[in-house]
């Protein structure tokens, strides 16, 4: 036996070890005789704090390899002898061990380990602790991301986690940011990772998501991890998981809130009066008289405008929340309603949601669980309309003013007239100049979950979503408004569009423990979808009145345009079958297996199913017996993942071919003209998936008692049989077609390291986290072997993303040499003052240039970052 002492010198106390055959009485030492017990059953119940019964806890004899595990009530039966230790264990609770009397029956209350739950990933039908994790997974908490004050959460989540990279294309209020996950990877398929919200694929945008309805943000990166979502997941997985009670708790009603001013940051860098002055002075254009022009009626040298800060305002940002919280004993809720307003510091520019969001988890009986979780947003996006082209094309030498003061309608220069455009201005005008986008939409997802009797860890589960979206879009543009002309006739358009879609999936999991050792989670899944998409839009001229704006517009007086372009209806679904099986010994070996099968509507007879497996393995090293010395280390893991799968995102009946409209005017009226069909996409009878195939290798690690952590990954993907827009020759008569056509790779390393620096409970708590990534994408095969596409610039051997152009080196200069020869006639460019190229031709013996620079000096120039981070 060992008797635990502590011995305690100058105030300071740490634990003694002394290993002894008898026990220690006073200075005596007295024999013991130990005489074996037979074992006895022992029943009882494991329950949480709030009195809940916890399913699937695991009780073994400690020293043995005898145990069981806790039913769906949380009742167990083991056989103990007495003396002996029980140990309990359940992921996301602190182990508790309980010595063993002469009772018969014994009830145990587990705490909540919080650092131990935080740690708990969620990888996709199902959670994983991140000690089991064989995946490439990263992942946030909502707290986290509620850090950031946003309507987005792929704002939020900007810079925190590596390999996921997030770029807002616009400024404007609610607009969506574009989230890629390890670089791209096809050329004209969609790149957009799946987003899964409760585990139920979300055909939303991700701005539909109230950022304080999130628990937490997991992000499935490698093969290994997506292939469990199949041809969905093949540009990575976003798991969004949402608040929910908890069993047993109170009802509490919270509010959380805030509101801030939304500020210029930085203005484009433009030349100010007196320096717009001075260039044209040295070019000899537009000044006092010289070529060309003179400067204008609405200019002078003396006049110095800002037109930036006569457009740009200061916004609000305000975000509120209401939330109800709670839980049965033997079930939970959680409902929250939030309002979101944002304005932008272009002025009508504004976001506006309202979302309601509720989620019930009721347990019935023992062995049935039921449940849905509703997420309902009302969206309003305005202001669409303007910009900053006024403000950045307008003269610094041009004055707003009249001379008495009020506002110019337009400004007169040299080589344009622009309308005035100030915030006043727009705002005066803001019922005669909008745009307007609303947007409704439910997300539904109900679920039915039933514990096998008799045969611990098998449950079945049904998931149902339900999705509905309806959009409505509309734009009025006044007479004169925004145009040189004061009779300029208005303009007003509008769309409506609706998308429905469900999911269902047929879900059966098997979870248990054995030996106390051997874990092993298998899930076998099977599951069908079904998209339907309806979009119209029609266009007017000339409206009778302002108050008509973009409503009515069959009372236009001026043409009503009807695209056959612009009215579409889209419907396609996908069918899946998938297992997995994860297997873990002992903490330390550790193994991950998926097979899936998907069929899409999308793709050709013969070519609609595929097929593909992944796999990863992870070692343990920090859980072996030569490390368990080393006690500066806490954790050390070798991954290793290898994994297929497929991309079927081309549009819908691309197999069939397209036909597009041309309407043809007879002669007859203005409105006399007859619509023609001409194919505009030849079909292709062929076409299949596109496959890519990763490896991905990491190391995660833990020292100093778990205060540091990180991890390295290194990847490489193959992307082959590429869903590519072909473009084809005139004489065809035919404009392109889509094929499986060429090949990219993407490679490319990940560093994250997380450190914890003060930690007290009851005063400072200071984290820190670094994380640096670089990927490297090319294309390593194009349509026919070519070597390059110069039309869509694509180039075998470069990055997906380049820029084919010419490199500029500076300015031409009177005294450059050769200059005569680089720029002749026929090259104006090439005068001095003008931007200078580089040269790439060849040169002469005597070192002069053997051409004027042209269109073969254009250059193909890598856009992409050499790394990024947080």
């Amino acid at each position: 036996m060992h008797l635990s002492l502590r011995k305690t010198v100058f105030g300071l106390s740490w634990p003694l070890a002394v290993a002894t055959s008898l026990p220690l009485v006073g200075a005596m030492l007295v024999p013991v005789q130990v005489q074996a017990q037979a074992t006895q059953t022992i029943s009882g119940r494991v329950v949480a704090a709030d009195g809940t019964g916890l399913p699937g806890v695991n009780v073994v004899v400690k020293g043995s390899s005898t145990g069981s595990a806790t039913d769906a009530d949380g009742r167990f039966t083991v056989a103990a002898a007495p003396g002996s230790t029980l140990v309990f264990s359940f992921v996301g609770y602190t182990a508790k061990e309980v010595p063993v009397g002469n009772q018969s029956t014994l009830d145990v209350t587990l705490a909540e380990d919080t650092k131990q739950l935080n740690e708990v990933v969620v990888v996709g039908y199902g959670v994983q602790r991140a000690e089991a994790v064989t995946g490439s997974v990263a992942s946030i908490s909502g707290e986290s991301l509620r850090e950031v004050p946003t309507a987005n959460i792929s704002q939020a989540l900007q810079g925190r986690l590596p390999g996921v990279q997030i770029a807002q294309t616009s400024s404007q209020p609610g607009a969506t940011t574009q989230i890629r996950i390890r670089g791209t990877r096809s050329l004209t398929a969609s790149n957009d990772p799946l987003i899964v919200l409760d585990g139920i694929p979300f055909p939303g945008s991700i701005g539909d998501i109230n950022p304080n309805d999130i628990q937490s943000v997991d992000i499935l990166k490698d093969a290994s991890a997506t292939a469990i979502y199949g041809s969905r997941g093949a540009n990575g997985v976003v798991l969004v998981t949402t608040k929910g009670g908890k069993k047993g708790q109170k009802a509490q009603l919270t509010y959380d809130g805030f509101v801030g001013a939304k500020t210029l940051f930085a203005p484009y860098p433009m030349m100010n009066g007196p320096e717009f002055a001075a260039l044209r002075k040295a070019t000899g254009l537009y000044n006092n008289g010289q070529p060309l022009y003179t400067n204008t009626l609405d200019e002078s040298d003396d006049v110095d405008t800002d037109w930036q800060k006569l457009l740009y305002r200061t916004g609000i940002q305000s975000n509120h929340n209401i939330g109800l919280t709670g839980g049965t004993e033997n079930g939970r809720y959680n409902f929250n309603a939030g309002y979101y307003q944002e304005e932008g510091v272009i002025p009508t520019q504004e976001y506006t949601r309202y979302s309601v969001r509720g989620s019930l988890d009721q347990g019935v009986g023992r062995y049935v669980r039921l449940g849905f979780t509703t997420n309902n947003t009302y969206s309003l996006t305005e202001g669409s309309n303007v910009g900053v082209y006024g403000a950045l094309t307008s003269s610094p030498l041009a004055s707003p003013y009249n001379e008495d003061g009020t506002l110019r309608r337009t400004i007169r220069m040299p080589l344009d007239e622009q309308w005035v455009g100030t915030k006043d201005v727009i705002e005066a005008n803001k019922d005669r100049w909008l745009s307007e986008s609303r947007n409704f939409a439910s997300y539904n997802s109900l679920f039915g979950e039933f514990s096998m009797p008799g045969v611990d860890g098998l449950k079945y589960r049904i998931n149902l979503g339900v999705n509905y979206r309806q959009g409505q879009g509309g734009s009025y543009t006044g007479p004169g408004i925004n145009a040189v002309l004061a009779t300029n006739p208005s303009t007003a358009s509008t769309s409506n569009s609706l998308t429905t879609d469900y999911t269902v999936e047929n879900i059966l999991t098997y979870d248990r423990t054995f030996g106390e050792k051997h874990n092993i989670n298998a899930l076998a899944l099977y599951s069908a979808s079904s998209n339907i998409f309806n979009r119209s839009q029609i266009n007017a001229r000339d409206i009778p009145a302002d108050a008509f704006q973009f409503y009515n517009l069959g009372l236009a007086a001026g043409e009503i345009i009807v695209n056959p372009n612009d009215q579409q209806y889209v419907k396609y679904g996908l069918l899946s079958y998938m297992g997995r099986v994860m297997y873990s010994y002992d903490d330390r070996y550790l193994l991950s297996a998926t097979v899936r099968s998907d069929g899409s509507s999308r793709l050709a007879e013969g070519k609609k199913w595929n097929t593909y497996p992944a796999v990863s393995v992870g070692w343990n090293i920090a859980k072996e017996s030569f490390m368990q010395s080393v006690s500066a280390v806490n954790m050390l893991k070798l991954r290793v993942g290898y994994g297929v799968t497929s991309n079927q995102a081309v549009n819908p009946y691309s197999t069939l071919g397209r036909l597009a409209t041309r309407p043809y005017n007879f002669g007859l009226s203005p409105t006399g003209y007859q619509t023609g069909l001409f194919v505009s996409e030849a079909p292709n009878p062929n076409l299949g998936w596109e496959f890519s195939k990763t490896w991905n290798y990491a190391l995660d690690f833990a020292v100093l008692k778990n205060r540091l952590s990180g991890t390295v990954e290194y990847y490489v993907t193959n992307t082959e049989d590429l869903l590519l827009g072909l473009p084809l020759p005139s004489t065809s008569g035919v404009g392109s077609y889509t094929a499986n056509i060429g090949s990219t790779q993407n490679k490319g390393i990940e560093f994250s390291l997380n450190g914890l620096i003060l930690d007290n409970p009851d005063g400072l708590t200071w984290e820190a986290g670094f994380n640096v990534y670089a990927n490297r994408n090319k294309i390593t095969s194009l349509a026919g072997n070519s070597p390059r596409d110069e039309a869509n610039w694509w180039f075998v051997g470069k990055p997906i993303n380049v820029v084919f152009d010419y490199e500029r080196i500076g300015l031409w200069q009177e005294e450059d040499p050769y200059r005569a020869i680089l720029e002749p006639s026929a090259n104006p460019n090439a005068t001095i003052g003008m931007i200078k190229v580089k040269y790439t031709g060849t040169y002469n013996a005597d070192g002069t240039p053997t051409r004027p620079i042209g269109t073969q000096d254009r250059q193909i120039l890598d856009v992409n970052p050499n790394f990024e981070g947080g």
